[in-house]
């Protein structure tokens, strides 16, 4: 019943992306500090690491999530809610522990990420998101001047990028390198931007160094790249027979 409501709330009220309760108050020093120790082991998310999550049990728990990132998991193409179906399960478990211990700061997330009851519901949820294929259809850079900045951005992401994200942006599970692939050109034009600026308190210093040398002309033109990617075996199949399963390899 707390679901059903929770996500009735989120049908009314994710438009305007405005809750009154907020983030909860930083439990954890962020890259402001010079303590910070990216992705420490530790907490409920190491736990939920070493859970085996349950497809059928996560779709339920994902529901609450449905309501702005979509049933699919495509989230929304202008790239106020980020693209997930298919992302790591070890990405997921990070990022959604991170809001809930007020390590990344997500005052939209938040009250639904602390909907999720505990360490195997994580799990259970990720798993099932994990499982989703990534959609066809999402938000790309659509300037007069595409072609050319998606050639630039390809020569920049070849560069410093594909070690970590690959080259078709499929990332790296154990290594809790995203999957870039699918994603939404604005969202992660605003993701790189504040990592590069220092608002996204949660980010890898080893990506803030090599993101700090790009201006905004420049990351508009890796955003551009990253958006073009799509990952083989991982991308819903074409027409009106797709299904939000992942097509087989």
């Amino acid at each position: 019943m707390k679901k059903i409501i929770a996500l009735t709330l989120a049908l009314a009220f994710a438009p305007a992306i405005s809750f009154a309760g907020g983030p909860p108050p930083a439990t954890q020093a962020g890259i402001e500090s010079k303590d910070y120790k990216w992705n420490a082991q530790e907490g409920e998310k190491i736990e939920a690491l070493t859970l085996k999550g349950n497809v059928k049990a996560g779709k339920e728990g994902y529901e609450v999530c449905g309501a702005c990132h979509l049933p699919s998991g495509a989230g929304r193409s202008d790239g106020t809610f980020p693209q997930l179906a298919g992302q790591h399960t070890t990405v997921l478990i990070k990022q959604m522990a991170d809001i809930r211990a007020g390590l990344r700061d997500n005052p939209t997330m938040y009250p639904f990420a602390k909907e999720l009851t505990d360490a195997q519901e994580l799990a259970n949820v990720s798993a099932y998101i994990e499982s989703l294929c990534i959609p066809i259809d999402h938000g790309k850079y659509e300037g007069a001047d595409a072609v050319k900045q998606v050639a630039d951005g390809k020569a920049m992401y070849e560069k410093e990028c594909i070690e970590c994200h690959k080259a078709n942006g499929e990332g790296v599970k154990d290594k809790f390198y995203p999957v870039l692939a699918g994603q939404h050109y604005k969202y992660l034009l605003r993701q790189m931007t504040d990592i590069r600026d220092g608002k996204r308190r949660n980010a890898n210093p080893d990506m803030v160094k090599i993101i700090k040398k790009y201006d905004n002309a420049q990351l508009v033109a890796i955003s551009a790249y990253q958006s073009s990617l799509s990952m083989p075996g991982s991308t819903c199949k074409a027409g009106p027979a797709a299904k939000a399963t992942k097509k087989k390899s």
